[in-house]
Protein backbone atom coordinates (compact mmCIF):
# COMPACT_ATOMS: atom_id res chain seq x y z
CA UNK A 1 0.00 0.00 0.00
CA UNK A 2 1.01 3.39 -0.74
CA UNK A 3 2.18 5.26 1.65
CA UNK A 4 0.14 9.15 1.66
CA UNK A 5 3.58 11.07 2.90
CA UNK A 6 5.28 9.38 -0.09
CA UNK A 7 7.06 11.81 -2.80
CA UNK A 8 5.54 12.04 -6.09
CA UNK A 9 7.61 10.20 -8.94
CA UNK A 10 8.82 12.35 -11.74
CA UNK A 11 7.46 8.73 -13.91
CA UNK A 12 3.59 10.23 -14.17
CA UNK A 13 2.81 6.23 -14.95
CA UNK A 14 4.39 5.76 -11.99
CA UNK A 15 2.57 8.48 -10.09
CA UNK A 16 -1.05 7.84 -11.96
CA UNK A 17 -0.54 4.05 -10.96
CA UNK A 18 -0.29 4.35 -7.39
CA UNK A 19 -2.80 7.50 -7.23
CA UNK A 20 -5.39 4.61 -8.73
CA UNK A 21 -3.93 2.35 -5.77
CA UNK A 22 -4.89 4.59 -3.03
CA UNK A 23 -8.41 5.42 -4.25
CA UNK A 24 -8.69 1.72 -4.71
CA UNK A 25 -9.90 2.63 -8.46
CA UNK A 26 -12.70 4.57 -7.75
CA UNK A 27 -15.30 5.64 -10.68
CA UNK A 28 -14.80 8.87 -10.06
CA UNK A 29 -11.09 9.60 -10.32
CA UNK A 30 -10.88 11.47 -13.63
CA UNK A 31 -7.44 11.52 -15.46
CA UNK A 32 -6.94 13.07 -18.57
CA UNK A 33 -3.88 12.12 -20.50
CA UNK A 34 -2.41 14.88 -22.59
CA UNK A 35 0.74 15.40 -24.68
CA UNK A 36 1.86 19.17 -24.74
CA UNK A 37 4.67 19.64 -27.52
CA UNK A 38 6.58 16.83 -27.03
CA UNK A 39 5.82 16.50 -22.93
CA UNK A 40 3.52 13.70 -21.37
CA UNK A 41 0.76 15.59 -18.92
CA UNK A 42 -2.35 14.19 -17.38
CA UNK A 43 -5.02 16.35 -15.31
CA UNK A 44 -6.58 14.65 -12.14
CA UNK A 45 -9.60 15.89 -11.01
CA UNK A 46 -12.84 14.16 -9.00
CA UNK A 47 -16.14 13.19 -10.88
CA UNK A 48 -18.64 16.86 -9.98
CA UNK A 49 -15.82 18.54 -8.01
CA UNK A 50 -14.59 20.49 -10.91
CA UNK A 51 -16.35 23.06 -12.78
CA UNK A 52 -15.68 21.85 -16.45
CA UNK A 53 -16.38 24.78 -18.32
CA UNK A 54 -13.48 27.04 -15.49
CA UNK A 55 -11.07 24.18 -16.20
CA UNK A 56 -10.94 23.98 -20.23
CA UNK A 57 -11.08 28.20 -20.09
CA UNK A 58 -8.80 28.68 -17.42
CA UNK A 59 -5.99 25.43 -17.73
CA UNK A 60 -7.03 23.32 -21.18
CA UNK A 61 -7.15 25.92 -23.22
CA UNK A 62 -3.65 27.62 -22.27
CA UNK A 63 -1.72 24.93 -22.03
CA UNK A 64 -2.85 23.80 -25.96
CA UNK A 65 -0.69 26.59 -27.32
CA UNK A 66 1.84 25.73 -24.96
CA UNK A 67 4.67 24.04 -27.56
CA UNK A 68 7.39 22.53 -24.65
CA UNK A 69 10.21 20.23 -25.72
CA UNK A 70 10.67 19.37 -21.66
CA UNK A 71 9.24 18.94 -18.17
CA UNK A 72 10.51 21.81 -17.19
CA UNK A 73 9.20 24.04 -19.48
CA UNK A 74 5.86 22.83 -18.63
CA UNK A 75 6.48 23.55 -15.22
CA UNK A 76 8.17 26.86 -15.84
CA UNK A 77 4.75 28.03 -17.29
CA UNK A 78 2.19 26.14 -15.22
CA UNK A 79 3.99 27.97 -11.83
CA UNK A 80 6.03 31.40 -12.76
CA UNK A 81 4.96 32.25 -16.42
CA UNK A 82 0.98 32.50 -16.20
CA UNK A 83 -1.79 33.29 -14.17
CA UNK A 84 -4.20 30.10 -14.79
CA UNK A 85 -5.80 30.80 -11.86
CA UNK A 86 -6.14 32.32 -8.24
CA UNK A 87 -5.54 29.60 -6.24
CA UNK A 88 -2.92 27.76 -7.19
CA UNK A 89 -0.25 24.98 -4.93
CA UNK A 90 2.37 22.88 -5.82
CA UNK A 91 2.21 19.16 -4.87
CA UNK A 92 4.34 16.98 -3.46
CA UNK A 93 3.48 13.81 -1.71
CA UNK A 94 0.20 11.72 -2.49
CA UNK A 95 -1.67 13.58 0.75
CA UNK A 96 -1.60 17.10 -0.63
CA UNK A 97 -2.48 15.28 -3.99
CA UNK A 98 -5.67 13.10 -2.79
CA UNK A 99 -6.52 16.08 -0.05
CA UNK A 100 -6.58 18.95 -3.12
CA UNK A 101 -8.29 16.63 -5.92
CA UNK A 102 -11.17 15.66 -3.44
CA UNK A 103 -11.60 19.44 -2.56
CA UNK A 104 -12.46 20.48 -6.29
CA UNK A 105 -8.57 21.38 -7.52
CA UNK A 106 -7.38 20.07 -10.71
CA UNK A 107 -3.87 18.95 -10.29
CA UNK A 108 -1.50 18.85 -13.62
CA UNK A 109 1.17 16.31 -13.41
CA UNK A 110 4.04 16.55 -16.26
CA UNK A 111 6.05 13.31 -16.69
CA UNK A 112 9.76 14.11 -15.84
CA UNK A 113 8.70 16.48 -12.56
CA UNK A 114 8.19 14.89 -9.57
CA UNK A 115 5.85 17.48 -8.01
CA UNK A 116 2.51 18.68 -9.50
CA UNK A 117 0.55 22.11 -9.84
CA UNK A 118 -3.15 22.14 -8.51
CA UNK A 119 -5.52 24.49 -9.69
CA UNK A 120 -8.62 25.98 -7.95
CA UNK A 121 -11.47 25.36 -10.78
CA UNK A 122 -14.05 24.44 -7.83
CA UNK A 123 -17.54 23.33 -9.66
CA UNK A 124 -19.10 21.13 -6.75
CA UNK A 125 -23.04 22.34 -6.39
CA UNK A 126 -23.47 24.07 -3.54
CA UNK A 127 -26.47 26.10 -1.23
CA UNK A 128 -27.07 29.63 -2.23
CA UNK A 129 -26.60 32.58 0.49
CA UNK A 130 -30.06 32.57 1.61
CA UNK A 131 -32.04 34.05 4.74
CA UNK A 132 -31.36 32.21 7.97
CA UNK A 133 -33.28 29.46 9.35
CA UNK A 134 -32.58 30.83 12.67
CA UNK A 135 -32.05 33.91 14.68
CA UNK A 136 -34.79 35.66 12.25
CA UNK A 137 -34.82 39.49 12.38
CA UNK A 138 -37.30 42.23 11.40
CA UNK A 139 -34.17 45.10 10.40
CA UNK A 140 -31.22 43.11 10.40
CA UNK A 141 -29.69 41.51 7.23
CA UNK A 142 -31.21 38.59 5.57
CA UNK A 143 -28.09 36.52 4.67
CA UNK A 144 -26.96 33.60 6.35
CA UNK A 145 -23.75 30.95 6.13
CA UNK A 146 -24.27 28.04 3.86
CA UNK A 147 -22.39 24.71 3.99
CA UNK A 148 -18.89 25.71 2.07
CA UNK A 149 -16.50 27.74 4.45
CA UNK A 150 -15.07 29.76 1.55
CA UNK A 151 -18.05 31.34 0.80
CA UNK A 152 -18.86 31.44 5.02
CA UNK A 153 -15.28 33.39 5.26
CA UNK A 154 -16.24 35.83 2.67
CA UNK A 155 -19.35 37.14 4.10
CA UNK A 156 -17.45 37.76 7.38
CA UNK A 157 -14.65 39.42 5.14
CA UNK A 158 -17.32 41.34 2.92
CA UNK A 159 -18.24 43.18 6.83
CA UNK A 160 -14.68 43.70 8.32
CA UNK A 161 -12.47 45.17 6.15
CA UNK A 162 -9.23 44.95 8.20
CA UNK A 163 -6.27 43.70 8.11
CA UNK A 164 -6.46 42.85 11.59
CA UNK A 165 -9.34 40.24 10.91
CA UNK A 166 -6.95 36.51 10.53
CA UNK A 167 -7.77 33.43 9.33
CA UNK A 168 -6.68 30.29 10.17
CA UNK A 169 -7.67 27.23 8.36
CA UNK A 170 -6.66 23.93 9.28
CA UNK A 171 -7.41 20.20 8.57
CA UNK A 172 -8.89 17.92 10.91
CA UNK A 173 -10.04 14.29 10.93
CA UNK A 174 -7.79 11.24 9.83
CA UNK A 175 -10.10 10.62 7.07
CA UNK A 176 -12.55 13.19 6.29
CA UNK A 177 -9.72 15.91 6.17
CA UNK A 178 -12.23 18.56 7.06
CA UNK A 179 -11.32 22.29 6.67
CA UNK A 180 -11.94 23.99 9.76
CA UNK A 181 -12.03 27.79 9.82
CA UNK A 182 -10.51 29.55 12.84
CA UNK A 183 -10.73 33.72 12.93
CA UNK A 184 -10.67 36.31 15.18
CA UNK A 185 -8.93 39.84 15.36
CA UNK A 186 -5.72 40.11 16.52
CA UNK A 187 -5.80 43.21 18.42
CA UNK A 188 -8.61 41.79 20.68
CA UNK A 189 -8.42 38.24 21.03
CA UNK A 190 -6.03 36.65 23.52
CA UNK A 191 -3.29 35.00 22.36
CA UNK A 192 -3.66 32.48 24.70
CA UNK A 193 -7.01 31.83 24.24
CA UNK A 194 -6.36 31.55 20.00
CA UNK A 195 -3.12 28.77 21.13
CA UNK A 196 -5.50 27.07 23.50
CA UNK A 197 -8.44 26.56 20.66
CA UNK A 198 -6.11 25.59 17.91
CA UNK A 199 -4.15 23.06 20.13
CA UNK A 200 -7.82 21.42 20.78
CA UNK A 201 -8.58 21.03 17.50
CA UNK A 202 -5.41 19.43 16.01
CA UNK A 203 -5.69 17.28 19.06
CA UNK A 204 -9.21 15.81 17.94
CA UNK A 205 -7.90 12.79 17.24
CA UNK A 206 -11.04 11.80 15.22
CA UNK A 207 -11.69 10.17 11.56
CA UNK A 208 -14.37 12.10 10.52
CA UNK A 209 -15.38 15.50 10.98
CA UNK A 210 -19.12 16.91 9.45
CA UNK A 211 -20.51 19.42 11.20
CA UNK A 212 -19.55 21.55 14.26
CA UNK A 213 -21.23 19.68 16.56
CA UNK A 214 -18.22 17.00 16.11
CA UNK A 215 -15.61 19.11 17.88
CA UNK A 216 -17.51 20.95 20.17
CA UNK A 217 -17.03 18.56 23.08
CA UNK A 218 -13.12 19.34 22.24
CA UNK A 219 -13.14 23.61 21.81
CA UNK A 220 -15.45 23.40 25.02
CA UNK A 221 -13.07 22.73 27.98
CA UNK A 222 -16.36 22.77 30.29
CA UNK A 223 -18.56 20.52 27.47
CA UNK A 224 -18.58 17.20 30.34
CA UNK A 225 -18.95 19.23 33.42
CA UNK A 226 -21.46 22.02 32.82
CA UNK A 227 -25.04 21.73 32.18
CA UNK A 228 -24.79 24.91 29.77
CA UNK A 229 -23.28 25.39 26.67
CA UNK A 230 -19.62 27.00 26.82
CA UNK A 231 -20.01 27.47 23.05
CA UNK A 232 -22.58 29.82 21.57
CA UNK A 233 -23.94 29.20 17.80
CA UNK A 234 -24.87 31.11 15.23
CA UNK A 235 -26.44 31.53 11.59
CA UNK A 236 -26.05 35.14 11.04
CA UNK A 237 -22.46 36.51 9.36
CA UNK A 238 -23.32 39.65 10.79
CA UNK A 239 -23.80 38.12 14.61
CA UNK A 240 -20.11 36.40 13.85
CA UNK A 241 -18.90 39.89 12.73
CA UNK A 242 -20.24 41.31 16.65
CA UNK A 243 -18.54 38.56 18.06
CA UNK A 244 -15.37 38.83 16.47
CA UNK A 245 -15.39 42.56 17.51
CA UNK A 246 -15.74 41.74 21.13
CA UNK A 247 -12.79 39.63 21.03
CA UNK A 248 -14.28 35.87 20.44
CA UNK A 249 -12.66 33.48 18.59
CA UNK A 250 -15.09 32.15 15.08
CA UNK A 251 -14.87 29.13 14.10
CA UNK A 252 -16.58 27.70 11.09
CA UNK A 253 -16.42 24.28 9.75
CA UNK A 254 -16.57 23.02 6.00
CA UNK A 255 -19.92 21.49 5.60
CA UNK A 256 -21.56 23.19 8.00
CA UNK A 257 -23.93 26.18 7.95
CA UNK A 258 -23.29 27.38 11.76
CA UNK A 259 -20.48 29.53 13.25
CA UNK A 260 -19.30 28.60 16.73
CA UNK A 261 -18.45 30.91 18.71
CA UNK A 262 -15.93 30.70 21.53
CA UNK A 263 -16.01 31.12 24.62
CA UNK A 264 -19.75 31.58 24.91
CA UNK A 265 -21.20 33.52 27.75
CA UNK A 266 -25.09 33.28 29.45
CA UNK A 267 -25.95 36.75 28.19
CA UNK A 268 -25.53 36.15 24.63
CA UNK A 269 -28.65 33.76 24.21
CA UNK A 270 -30.57 37.04 25.31
CA UNK A 271 -29.61 39.35 22.90
CA UNK A 272 -30.67 39.71 19.30
CA UNK A 273 -29.12 41.64 16.01
CA UNK A 274 -32.41 43.29 16.13
CA UNK A 275 -31.34 44.78 19.54
CA UNK A 276 -29.15 46.93 17.48
CA UNK A 277 -31.67 48.45 15.19
CA UNK A 278 -34.01 49.13 17.75
CA UNK A 279 -34.33 52.20 20.53
CA UNK A 280 -32.31 51.52 23.49
CA UNK A 281 -35.88 51.87 25.46
CA UNK A 282 -37.38 49.45 23.75
CA UNK A 283 -34.00 46.74 23.21
CA UNK A 284 -33.38 46.74 27.09
CA UNK A 285 -37.51 45.85 27.54
CA UNK A 286 -37.30 43.18 25.17
CA UNK A 287 -33.92 41.94 27.08
CA UNK A 288 -35.88 42.23 30.21
CA UNK A 289 -38.74 39.79 28.93
CA UNK A 290 -36.61 37.35 27.81
CA UNK A 291 -35.38 36.73 31.16
CA UNK A 292 -38.69 37.05 32.09
CA UNK A 293 -39.29 34.19 29.60
CA UNK A 294 -36.64 31.85 30.43
CA UNK A 295 -37.65 31.76 34.26
CA UNK A 296 -40.96 31.14 33.41
CA UNK A 297 -39.84 28.08 30.63
CA UNK A 298 -38.03 26.78 33.15
CA UNK A 299 -39.34 27.08 36.75
CA UNK A 300 -42.79 27.70 36.05
CA UNK A 301 -44.41 24.14 35.75
CA UNK A 302 -42.11 23.23 39.19
CA UNK A 303 -43.28 26.18 40.66
CA UNK A 304 -46.84 25.06 40.06
CA UNK A 305 -46.35 21.80 41.44
CA UNK A 306 -44.70 23.04 44.41
CA UNK A 307 -47.37 25.59 45.33
CA UNK A 308 -50.67 23.41 44.68
CA UNK A 309 -49.17 20.12 46.71
CA UNK A 310 -47.59 22.03 49.52
CA UNK A 311 -47.78 25.63 49.50
CA UNK A 312 -52.15 26.17 48.70
CA UNK A 313 -51.93 28.79 50.73
CA UNK A 314 -50.25 31.18 48.35
CA UNK A 315 -53.78 30.96 46.26
CA UNK A 316 -56.55 33.60 46.53
CA UNK A 317 -59.46 31.03 47.98
CA UNK A 318 -61.53 31.23 44.76
CA UNK A 319 -58.35 30.37 42.67
CA UNK A 320 -58.01 27.53 44.83
CA UNK A 321 -61.29 26.37 44.93
CA UNK A 322 -61.47 26.34 41.42
CA UNK A 323 -57.76 24.30 40.97
CA UNK A 324 -59.02 21.66 44.02
CA UNK A 325 -61.92 20.55 41.74
CA UNK A 326 -60.08 20.29 38.21
CA UNK A 327 -57.30 18.37 39.84
CA UNK A 328 -60.19 16.16 41.72
CA UNK A 329 -61.67 15.26 38.50
CA UNK A 330 -58.61 13.93 37.07
CA UNK A 331 -56.89 9.88 37.34
CA UNK A 332 -53.65 11.03 38.14
CA UNK A 333 -50.94 12.72 40.97
CA UNK A 334 -50.05 16.13 40.21
CA UNK A 335 -46.71 15.81 39.13
CA UNK A 336 -46.81 12.68 37.07
CA UNK A 337 -49.79 14.65 35.31
CA UNK A 338 -47.36 17.71 34.88
CA UNK A 339 -44.38 15.11 33.80
CA UNK A 340 -46.77 13.41 31.05
CA UNK A 341 -47.81 16.57 29.68
CA UNK A 342 -44.06 17.96 29.13
CA UNK A 343 -43.34 15.09 27.71
CA UNK A 344 -46.20 15.22 25.37
CA UNK A 345 -45.28 18.43 24.39
CA UNK A 346 -41.87 17.33 23.70
CA UNK A 347 -42.99 14.20 21.23
CA UNK A 348 -45.03 17.02 19.42
CA UNK A 349 -42.22 19.71 19.23
CA UNK A 350 -39.46 16.89 17.98
CA UNK A 351 -42.12 15.96 14.85
CA UNK A 352 -42.87 18.89 14.22
CA UNK A 353 -39.06 19.34 13.90
CA UNK A 354 -38.25 16.38 12.11
CA UNK A 355 -41.19 15.83 9.51
CA UNK A 356 -41.41 18.01 6.31
CA UNK A 357 -42.41 21.75 7.03
CA UNK A 358 -45.42 20.94 4.75
CA UNK A 359 -46.54 18.34 7.21
CA UNK A 360 -44.59 19.44 10.43
CA UNK A 361 -47.50 22.72 10.95
CA UNK A 362 -50.47 20.43 11.02
CA UNK A 363 -48.60 17.73 13.59
CA UNK A 364 -48.67 21.35 15.67
CA UNK A 365 -52.04 21.86 15.09
CA UNK A 366 -53.43 18.19 15.65
CA UNK A 367 -51.43 17.67 18.86
CA UNK A 368 -52.17 21.60 20.65
CA UNK A 369 -56.30 21.72 19.59
CA UNK A 370 -57.60 18.11 18.83
CA UNK A 371 -55.55 16.10 21.52
CA UNK A 372 -55.48 18.58 24.04
CA UNK A 373 -59.14 19.60 23.61
CA UNK A 374 -59.80 16.08 23.90
CA UNK A 375 -57.38 15.55 27.01
CA UNK A 376 -59.63 18.21 28.22
CA UNK A 377 -62.60 16.94 27.84
CA UNK A 378 -62.28 13.40 29.11
CA UNK A 379 -60.68 14.55 32.30
CA UNK A 380 -57.46 13.07 31.72
CA UNK A 381 -55.85 17.03 32.01
CA UNK A 382 -57.19 19.34 34.22
CA UNK A 383 -57.29 22.72 32.49
CA UNK A 384 -55.26 25.42 34.57
CA UNK A 385 -52.05 22.42 34.09
CA UNK A 386 -52.93 23.07 30.55
CA UNK A 387 -52.65 26.80 30.77
CA UNK A 388 -49.24 26.50 32.65
CA UNK A 389 -47.67 24.11 30.04
CA UNK A 390 -48.66 26.25 27.08
CA UNK A 391 -47.12 29.63 28.98
CA UNK A 392 -43.95 27.59 29.25
CA UNK A 393 -43.85 26.03 25.79
CA UNK A 394 -44.44 29.56 24.36
CA UNK A 395 -41.87 31.33 26.85
CA UNK A 396 -39.27 28.50 25.72
CA UNK A 397 -40.32 29.65 21.82
CA UNK A 398 -38.79 33.46 23.25
CA UNK A 399 -34.81 31.84 23.88
CA UNK A 400 -34.29 29.26 20.99
CA UNK A 401 -30.42 29.11 21.89
CA UNK A 402 -31.10 27.24 25.31
CA UNK A 403 -34.14 25.38 24.27
CA UNK A 404 -32.30 21.93 24.77
CA UNK A 405 -31.47 22.96 28.50
CA UNK A 406 -34.58 24.70 29.20
CA UNK A 407 -36.25 20.96 28.30
CA UNK A 408 -34.17 19.31 31.14
CA UNK A 409 -34.60 22.22 33.98
CA UNK A 410 -38.50 21.90 33.45
CA UNK A 411 -38.11 18.34 34.15
CA UNK A 412 -35.94 18.60 37.44
CA UNK A 413 -37.89 21.32 38.81
CA UNK A 414 -40.85 19.29 38.46
CA UNK A 415 -39.20 16.35 40.49
CA UNK A 416 -37.75 18.56 43.17
CA UNK A 417 -41.21 20.27 43.36
CA UNK A 418 -42.94 17.17 44.19
CA UNK A 419 -40.53 16.01 46.60
CA UNK A 420 -39.86 19.44 48.47
CA UNK A 421 -41.61 21.95 47.68
CA UNK A 422 -40.37 25.66 47.78
CA UNK A 423 -37.80 23.94 49.38
CA UNK A 424 -36.76 21.93 45.93
CA UNK A 425 -37.47 24.40 43.74
CA UNK A 426 -34.80 26.95 45.38
CA UNK A 427 -31.87 24.26 45.99
CA UNK A 428 -32.44 23.37 41.58
CA UNK A 429 -31.88 27.29 41.66
CA UNK A 430 -29.05 27.17 43.75
CA UNK A 431 -27.40 24.35 42.25
CA UNK A 432 -27.79 25.84 38.54
CA UNK A 433 -26.80 28.89 39.13
CA UNK A 434 -23.64 27.51 40.66
CA UNK A 435 -22.98 25.48 37.83
CA UNK A 436 -22.90 28.62 35.94
CA UNK A 437 -20.99 30.31 38.18
CA UNK A 438 -18.82 27.64 38.08
CA UNK A 439 -18.07 27.97 34.73
CA UNK A 440 -14.30 29.29 33.33
CA UNK A 441 -13.55 28.14 30.06
CA UNK A 442 -10.44 30.05 28.08
CA UNK A 443 -10.00 32.08 30.65
CA UNK A 444 -13.60 33.64 30.04
CA UNK A 445 -16.22 33.44 32.91
CA UNK A 446 -19.14 31.84 31.71
CA UNK A 447 -21.63 34.42 33.61
CA UNK A 448 -19.09 37.59 32.27
CA UNK A 449 -19.04 40.31 33.52
CA UNK A 450 -21.66 39.76 36.41
CA UNK A 451 -19.09 37.52 37.65
CA UNK A 452 -16.30 38.65 37.98
CA UNK A 453 -17.89 41.99 37.84
CA UNK A 454 -17.05 44.20 35.22
CA UNK A 455 -18.42 47.57 35.91
CA UNK A 456 -17.68 49.08 32.41
CA UNK A 457 -19.95 46.43 30.68
CA UNK A 458 -22.14 45.04 33.45
CA UNK A 459 -24.64 47.40 31.76
CA UNK A 460 -24.80 45.14 28.80
CA UNK A 461 -26.36 42.14 30.53
CA UNK A 462 -29.52 43.97 31.20
CA UNK A 463 -29.37 47.45 29.14
CA UNK A 464 -28.75 48.08 25.19
CA UNK A 465 -26.79 51.46 25.75
CA UNK A 466 -27.03 53.99 22.48
CA UNK A 467 -24.72 53.86 19.68
CA UNK A 468 -23.76 57.33 20.91
CA UNK A 469 -22.04 56.46 23.53
CA UNK A 470 -20.00 54.41 21.99
CA UNK A 471 -18.75 56.59 19.91
CA UNK A 472 -17.94 59.76 22.05
CA UNK A 473 -15.36 57.24 23.96
CA UNK A 474 -13.63 54.35 23.95
CA UNK A 475 -16.29 50.90 22.54
CA UNK A 476 -16.92 48.75 25.93
CA UNK A 477 -17.02 45.69 23.53
CA UNK A 478 -13.92 45.13 23.49
CA UNK A 479 -13.59 45.08 27.40
CA UNK A 480 -13.86 41.23 27.09
CA UNK A 481 -11.09 41.06 25.36
CA UNK A 482 -8.74 42.55 27.67
CA UNK A 483 -10.25 40.12 30.56
CA UNK A 484 -8.94 37.08 28.39
CA UNK A 485 -5.53 38.43 28.06
CA UNK A 486 -5.12 39.48 31.43
CA UNK A 487 -6.79 35.78 32.22
CA UNK A 488 -3.63 34.72 30.11
CA UNK A 489 -1.01 36.37 31.59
Amino acid sequence: MTDLDEALSADIEITLSKLKELCGDTDDLNVVRVRIGAVECAAVSAEGMVSAAGAGDLIFQPLMYLNACDAHEVADFLWESSLLSTQRSKVATYRELVELMFSGFCIILTDGWDKGVAFGVQGFEKRSVSPPDSEQTVYGPQDSFNETVRNNISLIRRRLKTPLLKVEIIKCAKQSRTDVCIMYMRDRASARMVEQIRRRLKDMGLDTVLSGGYIEPFVDGAYDKSFFPGVTYTQRPDAACLHLNEGRVCILVDGSPFCLVCPGLFSDSFRTMDDMSAKPGYATFIRWLKYFAFILAAALPGLYVALVMYHPEAFALKLLLNLYVSEEATPFPLPVEMTLLVIMFEIMREAGIRLPKAVGGAVSIVGGLIIGDAAVKSGLISVPLLIVVGITATSAFVIPRLDRQITLMRIVFIIAASTAGLFGVSLCCILFTANICAMNDLNVSYLSPLSPLNKSRVGEVFFRRSFKSYAAGRSTVTDLAENGKEGGK
